[in-house]
Formats: structure tokens, sequence, C-alpha cells
């Protein structure tokens, strides 16, 4: 199955991607600047900034040709140069992003990736920074024939379906699935304490139904555990134990890993199969693998926001702390 690419006039975008390097695996964009959100005007907001992720097979390399054509972008890490830049960019989610960046008439911001580290976190969730986002709508500007990156945004898609209905009743709406598999990537992110709208899954939702369908339609009606009645917008799921071990053994290895280590306790070094069977049996199970997620979460947006201090003018950091 391929991901699709969501239909709406990519002119701009493309025109904005043209400033750029264009060694790219792939380029998307996303966020209120491209997609409708509740409470906020009837379309894309013009005068909301656009935000980029650019994943690059060789970060080191397309800094060094990004210093060359957009030297300005860079806050004050420019003097050290592309390796530095690469060094900071790996830890927390593993992203460097550029912020506040006039461009072609409006304000952008873009993150750069390596290919390798959004593998990783599309199939692992190692930070869930970057798959969390690709769980929601985005514009797809370009993308290389990368078959292992295809799979792992597949993969990524099929594991946030699975979280969800952990997490879910036996039977809920279309609409209840999508506001749980966006609000995967905001579990335990202190943003959404501190600054964010409380409303903001359901904003992002309500108006982008359609594109949530298009991103999951062929992997409900693929999974052999639930019943999907498109015509009634209806899901049904088995919540037995053994259902429920089915969908845990699914689960992405860095939140298994989170699981076991809040159930099993210190030095008992159970089996993980042994440890999820136990949890598959628990009433609490979907709360369970919600605190799993917040764990991942939690970690890589205080480590990705401290970064922003280096990456970004010190003055619009709270500007820019933006959830995936």
């Amino acid at each position: 199955m391929a991901l699709p690419a969501l239909s709406s006039s990519g002119v701009k975008f493309r025109r904005v991607l043209a400033h750029f390097p264009q060694e790219l695996s792939l380029a998307f964009a996303y966020g209120s600047g491209v997609f409708r959100q509740a409470g906020a005007s009837a379309g894309p907001g013009e005068n909301n900034m656009l935000d980029f992720v650019f994943a690059v097979d060789d970060s080191v390399t397309w800094h060094m040709m990004n210093l060359l054509k957009n030297r300005s972008h860079y806050s004050f890490l420019k003097v050290f140069g592309p390796k530095q830049i690469t060094s900071v960019q790996s830890y927390g989610a593993g992203i460097y992003y550029n912020t506040l960046v006039p461009c072609n008439g409006r304000m952008i911001k873009y993150g750069v990736i390596s290919t390798d580290t959004l593998i990783d976190d599309l199939l692992h969730w190692k930070t869930l920074y970057v798959a969390g986002r690709l769980q929601k709508p985005v514009k797809i500007l370009t993308q290389n024939e990368n078959s292992k990156l295809q799979a792992a945004l597949v993969s990524n898609l099929k594991s946030a379906v699975t979280a969800a209905f952990l997490m879910l009743p036996e039977s809920f709406s279309e609409e209840d699935l999508y506001m749980q598999i966006a609000g995967l990537s905001y579990s335990g992110d202190f943003r959404m304490v501190i600054g964010e709208d409380r409303s903001k899954v359901q904003n992002i939702v309500k108006p982008n139904v359609p594109h949530f369908q298009k991103l999951y339609s062929n992997i409900l009606q693929d999974c052999p555990q639930v019943v999907y009645k498109h015509h009634l917008g209806r899901l049904e799921i088995d919540k037995s134990p053994e259902g429920q071990f089915t969908q845990l053994m699914a689960l992405p290895r860095t939140l298994q890993q989170k699981i076991t280590s809040l159930v099993d306790p210190p030095g008992k070094n159970r089996d993980v199969e042994e440890i999820l069977l136990q949890v598959a049996y628990d009433p609490d199970c979907g709360f369970v693998v919600h605190q799993g997620i917040s764990g991942i979460v939690r970690s890589s947006s205080i480590v990705q926001s401290a970064k922003t201090i280096l990456t970004a003018a010190v003055l619009s950091v709270f500007i820019l702390w933006e959830p995936p």
C-alpha cells in the first residue's frame, strides 16, 4: 500500500522546496498552514507559519550545501559548521529545526532528519516525534524510491491503529479512532500543559476526517481484528485477552519495552511475551499502553524543546514550542 499524497494545490509548497538542496529522500508540509483546523479560518491559514520536514541521506553534506545557499536560516551554530550542526541534530528526536525563516512572502519552519533516523522512529517509535507527525495528514512534496522508507511509513500507520485499538472500547466511531491516533504523539508532552490548546487534537481531526480516511481506510479494511462498517462510520474490535495479546505483540519495540518496564518489578527480568500476556488480561490494559506512549513522548519532547534554544533565537522559543 502506498502512502497517499493528499490532494491540494502544492505549487506554493514546491516553490519553497526550490530554495533548498534537492538531495531529499522525503519532504512534506504539515500543520495549520496546510490543513484547516477547527477554530481557524475556513481554509489553511494564509498567515500561519508553513511547517516542513526534510529527510536526507547524508545530514552533514546537506547542511553544508544549505549553509552555502541559506546561511541566514541558521542560528549562531552556523559558525561551527555542518558537522557540529549534525551533532546537535542527533540529540532528542534526531531532527534539527530552522525557524522563523522568511520565504516567498511567508514565514516557514523546517526540520532536517536523517533518513535512517526517520526509518528507525517509524518502525520502533524510539521518540514518536516525526513518526507521530506522519500519523496525521501531511502534504507529501517529494519522496524517492527508498523501499525501506516506504515500508516504514506504512508500518507506522499500522502501529498507530494497533495502539489506538488497545485504548478504545469494543465499539466506537471512525472519528473516535482518528482522535485517538492524532493524540498519540501528544500523550505525555509537557508542552500541552504549558502552552498548547487543550482542544488541539479535536481541532485537527474534525475538519480533516476525509484526509484521515485516505490514510487509514485500506489498513482498516485489511485488518482481521476489526469489523469496519464504513457506511456507518463505526468499528468493532476484538477486546478478548487473546485479541489484545495479538495487538500488544504487534506494537513497536520501544513501546513494548516501556510497557515491560512499567509492569515488571525491578530484578524480575521476565520474558517480554510473558509480561505482555499479563497486560492483555489486565482490565487496565489500555491505560498501561497509554502510559507507555506517554513515557516515550515525554522524554523526546523535553530534549527537543531544549534544543530549540540552540537552534532558534531565544526570544522565539515559546512561539516555536509546537508538538509534532
